[in-house]
């Protein structure tokens, strides 16, 4: 594998820096802190928006589809610009889950239809995976869809559902054969969220942001046209979407970003006995944390040479999944310790206009208690070591 970029990947590199540098100028100072309870929708699409009239939006998809026609290599050096810049993630749902799906196994009528909307920002999805009681074991979800002829008619929850109170679409995983074994039994549906039937329901996180919602299906009539692929084959493509999105759960890139900002941190004198950073204990932990990273980035370059030959992602995408999470975990642990007593979790209740400690201690605890979930969502890390297991160990 080799590892040096050519000079035109290097020309490449200084392209997509003057753009971000002037990109950046349109957005508010605050563009990398988007938080559900205090952005709107248009700030979270202000960066898409700008990428889309570039033309960068979609670098992963295929050149018809509306992507770039990059390389791999290409595409690494833009995401790793693009977190060294701290430019805002992009949102998942459309771009990275839907997408590859519907140009995988979705109509043409239906790659027409949503593509070029998902593309520009038009339409705004939310993912329909886990219930109460089916969330690692999704295979057992209970949301039913009944044929009536025209459509199906669906009836139950979703929850855990990551800014449904924003969304136009959600993709649902729905059981549509409740007598066979349950992953042959659930189809994969596109439902309109302004549909008659649906209700969201916020729930409120340990911060107390609005991130995620409860949504319900109360005999709603979802068309014919919007099942993707074949009935009862949903479990295939919920599969092959849960691969693209674990690759990308380790965010490699901004997590380098998050250390770089973790030592700033650490290099601050926050007590009488000076710079967190002075001490042996803590830069230990910080030099563990960035081997673990170091060795995640060879994972994850290796997944990447593997792509630019046509092959698969394996359980590769587990291992990423697996060690990202923890050492996203790791890292909003050592935060919190490196800003001391001013890591306060309760600041939204002083109100917006109000601060304690320094500015770069602000959202420390957020970020902390939001990444206790990063070890869940994408399907467990318990469940990615079971399919380490079966896949390279054959157990």
């Amino acid at each position: 594998m080799d590892l040096s970029f050519s000079p035109e990947e290097e020309a490449f590199r200084t392209e997509v820096r003057a753009f971000l540098a002037e990109a950046k100028t349109k957005l508010p100072d605050d563009v990398g802190r988007l938080e559900a309870d205090t952005s709107s929708r248009e700030d979270y699409l202000a960066w898409h928006k700008i990428l889309y009239h570039k033309g960068w939006i979609a670098p992963h998809w295929p050149k018809q589809h509306g992507g770039t026609g990059w390389s791999v290599t290409q595409r690494y050096i833009f995401n790793e610009e693009c977190a060294a810049a701290e430019m805002p993630a992009l949102l998942p749902f459309g771009l990275q889950m839907l997408g590859p799906v519907l140009i995988a196994f979705g109509s043409e009528a239906q790659k027409q239809r949503f593509l070029p909307r998902i593309l520009s920002g038009e339409d705004w999805w939310c993912q329909g995976y886990s219930e109460p009681g089916a969330g690692s074991d999704l295979a057992s979800l209970r949301t039913r869809a009944a044929p009536d002829g025209t459509g199906f008619v669906v009836s139950g929850q979703k929850t855990w559902t990551t800014l449904a109170q924003y969304a136009d679409w959600i993709f649902c995983l729905v059981r549509t054969d409740p007598d066979v074994k349950p992953q042959e039994g659930i189809s994969f549906l596109l439902i309109d969220m302004k549909s008659p039937g649906i209700k969201v329901r916020p729930i409120i996180v340990l911060d107390g942001a609005r991130e995620v919602n409860e949504v319900f299906f109360d005999n709603v009539h979802v068309p014919a046209e919007n099942l993707v692929g074949e009935q009862n084959k949903g479990w295939t493509y919920a599969k092959f979407l849960l691969v693209n999105e674990r690759a990308g759960i380790a965010g490699v890139a901004r997590q380098k970003t998050a250390l770089r900002r973790l030592k700033d941190f650490a290099r601050t004198e926050m007590a009488d006995d000076g710079p967190l950073l002075e001490s042996d204990a803590f830069r230990r932990k910080i030099a563990e944390v960035e081997i673990e990273l170091m060795a995640l980035e060879y994972t994850e370059l290796r997944a990447l040479a593997a792509e630019a030959k046509g092959e698969m992602a394996g359980p590769e995408s587990s291992i990423l999944k697996i060690r990202g999470t923890e050492v996203q975990q790791r890292i909003t642990e050592l935060a919190e310790e490196s800003v001391g007593y001013y890591a306060f979790p309760h600041d939204r209740a002083l109100g917006p206009n109000e601060k304690v400690g320094p500015d770069f201690a602000q959202g420390v605890a957020g970020r902390y208690f939001n990444m206790r979930k990063a070890s869940i969502y994408g399907g467990s890390n318990e469940i990615q070591r079971n399919i380490i297991a079966k896949a390279v160990l054959g157990l």
